[in-house]
């Protein structure tokens, strides 16, 4: 009681909260680590692994292809989206999903319809008989006019995309996790690249691992959290970055990519969802009392055990335990989750990303819908999908060999340096379901590629879509993330 009668003093002499863990050398790093002061009592722990490597000069570095990035999004007044690739194809074919019939093109009034035609519906006091021994004028198709876009835009630019190696010293990779978890749940991730000489940073989110834990619930609103990863960005950014993130993790790459394309050279997107605006769920269990959730601990960490992973196993128990995958007090919980609010988050967004994406998605994933990423690879001009078969929403933890492979593949990758015509290559049974056609010119794989390079590279036509030009709706569902 001393103690608190102390603490309390002390917090009312220097403004400081109590329940605030600063650690107490922020500035020097410790195991490994670093704490990064973003603001005033707000520390964040990083681990940044800089390998040591020797400085070689590799020829070539700077080759690879260039990929032309044309596209006119339009936003019509009822909300629909219309997205054109207009790199190569002059008449594009107009692809409809999801609402089926077009509703930017409109139909003409009755009163538009040439003199000629007439009616064949009875007219009143007429009888039935009559109208069917008149002749039979069939009414002609009627006129559609387009609808004037309430806002275009239009990308118009050319991005170079090169190999990144370990051995490159201008290349740095960001791993950012999602809502309760921390940087350990890439520790496979960590050292299987560090080991390949790559310079690694993965920060915990406040609240999270080892950072600080702020008593506030707007400290962990999505605008607070993303100025704390654009600092962090910021602070170890390299000139050619490759961002890598992970559920709710996946918004803050998004929004990197978005605010710094240039320095932004590549995003994987892990169990991510689709490309809807952020808006916290109105029934949700985390909106009970911080003291119900907290009561209810052992069944919440008990149903993301099952809804989490493929497989609840010894083995699967023991990552959760020891990789702080779901590891959170329940007011940071209950504040994470009813902090997501990002409008700006939308399919328009989405849709005016340059950088190349890697969409990898988790087959048994409860939290995230297999079609949410999916639509996420339509909307992306440079998105690709990789479906693992035997993981779920903590892939990166179940299957790490499969997802550090498929990772390193994707930041080996660069385009053709010439371009070839494009060609209409049948659908078959893969998991990249997104046409490359998007790209604007074909993508080829290396060389000499290898079995698992050759499945990643390869073009195939996602399902219900067929040419560069997609149409949807821009005011979806909004949605929270994990």
């Amino acid at each position: 009681m001393l103690t608190s009668f102390v603490d309390g003093i002390f917090c009312c002499f220097t403004g400081k909260s109590t329940n605030v863990v600063v650690p107490i050398e922020s500035s020097e790093p410790t195991d490994g680590f670093e704490f990064v002061e973003v603001k005033p009592g707000r520390v964040l722990r990083v681990r940044h692994i800089i390998p040591d490597r020797p400085v070689v000069e590799e020829q070539g570095t700077e080759e690879g292809g260039s990929v032309t990035c044309k596209r006119k999004i339009s936003v019509y007044r009822n909300g629909q989206l219309l997205i054109e690739n207009v790199n190569e194809a002059a008449h594009p074919e107009l692809v409809r999903y999801q609402n089926g019939d077009s509703t930017v093109d409109t139909d003409v009034t009755e009163s538009d319809a040439p003199a000629g035609a007439r009616s064949t519906e009875p007219t009143p006091g007429q009888a039935v008989a009559d109208v069917k021994s008149a002749p039979q004028v069939e009414r002609p198709q009627p006129k559609r006019r387009r609808r004037k876009p309430k806002r275009s835009i239009v990308i118009d630019c050319e991005r170079k995309i090169t190999c990144c190696k370990g051995t490159h010293p201008d290349v740095a990779l960001f791993f950012i996790h999602g809502v309760g978890g921390s940087l350990d749940i890439w520790g496979s991730q960590l050292d299987y690249f560090s080991q390949l000489g790559y310079e690694v940073i993965a920060p915990d989110l406040v609240g999270h691992g080892a950072s600080s834990t702020p008593r506030i619930p707007a400290a962990y609103t999505f605008y607070a959290l993303a100025e704390d990863v654009r600092i962090i960005f910021k602070r170890y950014a390299k000139r050619r970055n490759i961002l890598v993130g992970h559920s709710y993790g996946v918004s803050f790459c998004t929004f990197l990519a978005h605010e710094y394309p240039e320095q932004v050279h590549k995003v994987v997107m892990i169990n991510g969802g689709g490309p809807t605006a952020l808006e916290p769920s109105l029934c949700s269990v985390f909106n009970l009392p911080t003291c119900v959730l907290n009561f209810l601990s052992p069944c919440l960490t008990w149903s993301f055990l099952m809804a989490g992973f493929a497989h609840q196993g010894a083995r699967e128990k023991k990552l959760l335990k020891e990789n702080n995958a779901f590891n959170v007090s329940s007011f940071v919980l209950r504040s994470m989750m009813s902090g997501q609010y990002w409008p700006e988050g939308d399919e328009v967004y989405h849709a005016e990303l340059t950088v190349p994406v890697l969409l990898v998605h988790g087959m048994y994933d409860k939290f995230v819908p297999i079609q949410e990423d999916q639509r996420m690879a339509e909307i992306l001009m440079l998105g690709f999908l990789k479906v693992i078969d035997d993981g779920s929403h903590m892939v990166m933890m179940e299957c790490p060999d499969t997802v550090n492979t498929l990772l390193h593949e994707f930041f080996l990758w660069q385009p053709a340096t010439a371009s070839k015509p494009k060609q209409d290559v049948a659908a078959t049974k893969t998991t990249i379901t997104k046409p490359q056609e998007d790209a604007g010119r074909p993508m080829t794989a290396p060389k000499t590629p290898s079995k698992s390079q050759a499945d990643f590279i390869r073009p195939t036509t996602a399902p219900k879509t067929s040419s560069t030009v997609t149409e949807g709706s821009a005011d979806s569902k909004s949605k929270s993330k994990k």
